[in-house]
């Protein structure tokens, strides 16, 4: 794909624009989208954390999504190498990293995280603790190995993504974001799949919402009326590409409604290929039926970059793409607010200060066989 010089500087007009994601305000139209990468041992981000993120923030990302880190609860995930967000040496490290993408010049909110039901079969107990979720059902529609919530569990979880928020709030960060998709716990509340509960929390999609709304509304009323609050969704799961919760609109809706009302101030709509729509009869992504729905700002994410020259077409998926307009063009009409950027970022730390200044001949090509030696 070529990018001509009309479009490269119409690319660097148009990213370069400010947004507002409630009381903060984002230099750019460029996130970071959050990427695990298992380097905090001990769950402590340390010096080349706060490097790997500072460095991308100095050459130009407007907001950074952190890598998912676990709430402070007995299940909320096993890896002693992801980063935790609660605990003394923990929470210093964050600081640190937040002080450091400001001195960058960039923002950045902390994804806050629960991997509920997600093992396979035979895996080993999280941290000495068993595997919670809606129903004790995997995203593989496996039984056994963990167990369904109990309203003691319900509270304990709302209670440690509410804790994690304050801190965020207290130690610097610009915002949270909550992880609510590619089947993990809130995402299990969402999908009918994985939610077979027979009590308030499960049933139709409003009921099957009630569990990360209350977390929202409990975040939102812990948090500053003006601190963003970002709830990340998606329809695919990381074992159920095929997955969905909604088949239409009406379906999608039903859904958001109550996570908007409950005091989301921006989703991060996830998709594997921003380009293609999401329901039948129009052209809109993911994130753009969920503006329209719900009138929040949306953040769009998808292979976008992979291939150095802005995004990567797919055989068979990314018919009709041609340029960077596409991607333009629908930024331009309000489909969606800001672009979210994962591999990419990883492969060239300069991707965006590259972009932003119409420079796209000197973006690094991807590639995932060298990505285990960059940070």
């Amino acid at each position: 794909m070529t990018v001509t010089a009309s479009s490269a500087s119409r690319a660097a007009e148009i990213l370069s624009r400010p947004v507002a994601l409630n009381g903060l305000t984002v230099p750019n139209r460029i996130a970071m989208a959050p990427m695990t990468r298992m380097f905090s041992p001990g769950g402590v981000p340390g010096e080349d954390v706060r490097s790997y993120y500072a460095r991308r923030a100095a050459a130009g990302v407007g907001l950074i999504v952190t890598e998912g880190t676990y709430v402070g609860h007995e299940s909320a995930g096993q890896s002693d190498r992801v980063p935790r967000f609660h605990g003394e040496e923990q929470l210093a490290g964050w600081a640190q990293v937040a002080e450091a993408v400001h001195a960058a010049g960039g923002t950045i909110v902390p994804q806050l995280w629960h991997i509920g039901m997600v093992r396979k079969q035979g895996d080993p107990p999280f941290a000495d603790a068993p595997a919670v979720g809606p129903s004790g059902i995997r995203v593989d529609g496996t039984e056994g190995g963990g167990k369904a919530m109990t309203r003691s569990d319900l509270d304990e979880v709302v209670g440690a993504f509410t804790e994690a928020a304050a801190a965020a709030e207290r130690i610097g960060f610009d915002g949270v974001e909550l992880h609510g998709a590619h089947g993990y716990l809130l995402d299990q509340f969402l999908w009918a799949g994985t939610n077979r509960r027979t009590d308030a929390y499960g049933g139709d999609p409003v009921a099957r919402t009630k569990f990360a709304a209350e977390i929202v509304a409990a975040v939102r009323e812990t948090v500053s009326p003006d601190f963003p609050v970002i709830f990340r969704y998606s329809q695919w799961k990381q074992e159920a590409y095929d997955a969905r919760l909604a088949e239409s609109p009406e379906g999608l809706a039903a859904i958001l409604a109550p996570l908007a009302e409950a005091g989301v101030d921006a989703f991060h709509a996830s998709t594997r290929r921003y380009w293609l729509p999401e329901f039948e009869g129009s052209d809109l992504n993911l994130a753009g039926w969920t503006k329209k729905l719900t009138g929040r700002p949306t953040i769009t994410v998808g292979s976008v970059g992979l291939d150095g020259d802005f995004l990567r077409a797919f055989a068979g998926e990314g018919a009709g793409i041609g340029s960077i307009d596409n991607l333009l063009d629908r930024l331009e009409r309000d489909e969606f607010d800001m672009v979210a950027v994962g591999r990419a970022l990883l492969q060239d730390p300069e991707w965006a200060t590259k972009v932003l200044a119409g420079r796209f001949d000197e973006l690094k090509p991807y590639d995932a066989a060298a990505l285990k030696t960059l940070n």
